[in-house]
């Protein structure tokens, strides 16, 4: 039986019809064809990415203390439970609460791990909260998939995609007393919301979908996922030249979604905190999907190196061309890590180093 401790939000179900239950409210909403079932009823919609890639830059070992920090429904776990052995500890932290009841179903009976409802910026009041189940107050491994599950994506109610009709939601939590992406498009004045498509969306029309936004709910509060979709794109200059790339209203969705989470923020935090909980010689490893995400994870880990952290990958690993084939939501993911020294390591004289630039590009293999 999975141990929780009292203050997480905990959600746990013992029987194959609890199971159900929680997995109900999927049912109808979910497109996307199962490619694994755990036999509770709770089905996987979400292909880990990049899992042996990932359980390589952690070189996880069977009494490995580990920290997934978004465990969503446990794909990239499963596969460091196979390493770990009856020792191992692993927890998982999520802030969707949806992803977490049906996560506790397909592990229920997995002694070795711990799910708790948490935030990135909550990593280190987890961890020092879960002590006695680690048994130590340092962690060996700890791994964030960052971005949108496929869970989220084609859940139609949380309107993360704007493929389909939706409520204008975003939340990764419906439980956090936070604004939804309908609030903020229908409330925020213009000038403030053109700064926020900018900065969290890099859209460069980014004033002319705010003036297009500002000027349709004048009519009419927006509130649906394509009738904001539909607003951007006549906003969005887009010629037949186009054809192919990415929807006009990508990045404006982007923006909002980060803003509403409050995503780079809490990566921030989760970071510096990841950081300063690994043990010697414990590594830290990153999947991002954006360069927002990448540029976050690149110069937090540069900073790492002045103070004597190892980068295991100077330039980032990307999907192969099979797997992208296989998930084509793979194909802008981004994986880097970084190890804490297992001994103090002489820092460069050079007290600029770690400012030098690297072209990002694919492929360049970890170091062992």
């Amino acid at each position: 039986m999975i141990r929780a401790a009292s203050i997480c939000d905990f959600y746990q179900s013992s029987d194959s019809a609890t199971a159900a239950a929680v997995a109900a409210p999927f049912g109808a909403s979910m497109e996307r064809p199962t490619h694994a079932s755990d036999g509770t009823g709770a089905r996987d919609w979400h292909i880990p990415v990049m899992v042996a890639e990932s359980q390589a830059a952690l070189l996880l070992k069977p009494n490995a203390r580990v920290v997934d920090a978004t465990f969503g429904l446990g794909g990239h776990a499963s596969a460091f439970l196979n390493i770990l052995g009856q020792d191992g500890r692993l927890l998982g932290l999520d802030r969707d609460e949806r992803a977490l009841s049906l996560a506790t179903t397909k592990f229920i009976n997995e002694p070795r791990v711990q799910l708790c409802k948490a935030r990135f910026s909550e990593i280190a009041e987890q961890v020092a909260a879960h002590a006695a189940f680690f048994g130590a107050d340092a962690l060996d491994a700890i791994f964030f998939d960052l971005g949108v599950s496929s869970l989220q994506l084609d859940d139609t109610e949380r309107g993360f995609s704007f493929q389909r009709d939706a409520a204008l939601d975003l939340r990764m939590s419906r439980d956090e007393r936070v604004p939804s992406a309908a609030d903020v498009v229908n409330t925020m004045d213009e000038e403030a919301l053109a700064n926020v498509i900018y900065q969290y969306g890099e859209e460069h029309a980014s004033r002319r979908v705010a003036r297009a936004i500002v000027e349709a709910r004048q009519r009419a509060r927006i509130a649906r996922t394509l009738e904001l979709a539909e607003i951007v794109k006549k906003a969005v200059p887009y010629s037949r030249a186009d054809a192919g790339r990415i929807h006009p209203a990508t990045r404006t969705f982007q923006a909002l979604r980060i803003y509403v989470n409050g995503e780079l923020d809490e990566l921030n935090v989760g970071l510096d905190a990841a950081l300063e909980l690994l043990a010697p010689g414990g590594r830290l490893a990153v999947l991002s999907y954006h360069s927002l995400e990448d540029r976050i994870v690149k110069l937090k880990f540069r900073d790492a190196e002045t103070r004597g952290f190892a980068i295991l990958t100077k330039k980032p690993l990307v999907p192969g061309d099979s797997e992208i084939a296989e998930n084509p939501r793979s194909r802008s993911a981004r994986l880097r890590a970084i190890e804490r020294p297992a001994v103090a390591r002489p820092v460069s004289k050079n007290k600029y180093a770690h400012l030098a630039i690297s072209r990002d590009d694919r492929g360049e293999e970890l170091k062992s």
